[in-house]
């Protein structure tokens, strides 16, 4: 394996999986490679801001995103709150240092790290002030907060409830972009999450969204086509688009991405 390689490239034999719960998507399942995809496009995007930085992602999940960007950043400290995810990433991933701990009050000390990466998780939190306080305290002056999560409006539409069981609450970018200002913090860009041109063309091929067409048939305990899995399966991290909110209709957007610089306390 070169360096080069995604960590999400790395071939996976059937005992290093982490246990497939719902609540986070992980590498190597043809059928949860859609949202695999999908997340790991934002960490493909945002790993040059981390060369040669210390980097925590907070809420490491199966650690593939961590491993992805410790490739250039200085050091990277991965915080999950559930033990089984901790002790699969220290196996897995040794180039990364990992605690177990709770979001809202992270095991860092003030100031020492320069990039907190926070994807597909503040939606999972019931505290959410509390942990972009968190953010703001371990960060050093002028570090970055990048965090992504389902947009509210397209991922629960019309809905005050979540869809999905692990949420407690979901936003949309002005929310999002609220909760970070109010936690000391410059919102620099709002992106959006989209698919490109193949998943367009999937989507027309699936009655018009390949997402109901995977959703529809889970909930109906169906058995997947030959077809179905190999298009899901086949589906790679750029054949997601991300573009700001000055280009497209960020409500619109599968998930955002928000980039945002720590501002002093006053």
């Amino acid at each position: 394996m070169s360096d080069s390689q995604p960590a999400s490239e790395r071939s996976l034999g059937v005992d290093q999986h982490l246990a497939l719960t719902g609540e986070r998507t992980v590498p190597g399942i043809p059928a949860e490679n859609y949202w695999f995809r999908r997340h790991e496009v934002a960490y493909e995007y945002i790993e040059p801001r981390g060369a040669g930085r210390d980097v925590l992602e907070a809420g490491s999940g199966e650690g593939y995103g961590a491993a992805l960007l410790a490739r250039r950043a200085a050091s990277v400290t991965c915080v999950d709150y559930d033990e089984q995810a901790v002790a699969h990433t220290r196996r897995r991933y040794p180039e990364v240092t990992v605690h177990q701990g709770n979001l809202i009050d992270l095991p860092l000390t003030d100031g020492s790290v320069d990039q907190v990466v926070n994807f597909q998780v503040i939606e999972h939190l019931w505290d959410q002030p509390g942990f972009v306080t968190e953010c703001h305290r371990v960060l050093r002056p002028g570090g970055e907060l990048l965090m992504s999560t389902p947009n509210r409006i397209t991922f629960s539409p019309g809905l005050d409830t979540p869809l999905n069981p692990f949420h407690t609450r979901e936003l949309n970018a002005d929310e999002l972009t609220e909760l970070l200002t109010q936690g000391g913090f410059e919102v620099t860009a709002m992106l959006g999450v989209f698919h490109g041109p193949r998943l367009r063309e999937l989507d027309a091929k699936w009655g018009g969204s390949l997402i109901d067409a995977q959703i529809e048939r889970a909930l109906a305990g169906r058995e997947w086509s030959a077809e179905l899995v190999a298009d899901v399966a086949g589906i790679a991290f750029d054949d997601f688009e991300i573009v700001d909110a000055a280009d497209r209709d960020i409500d619109t957007s599968l998930d955002l991405l928000a980039l945002a610089v720590r501002r002093p306390r006053r």
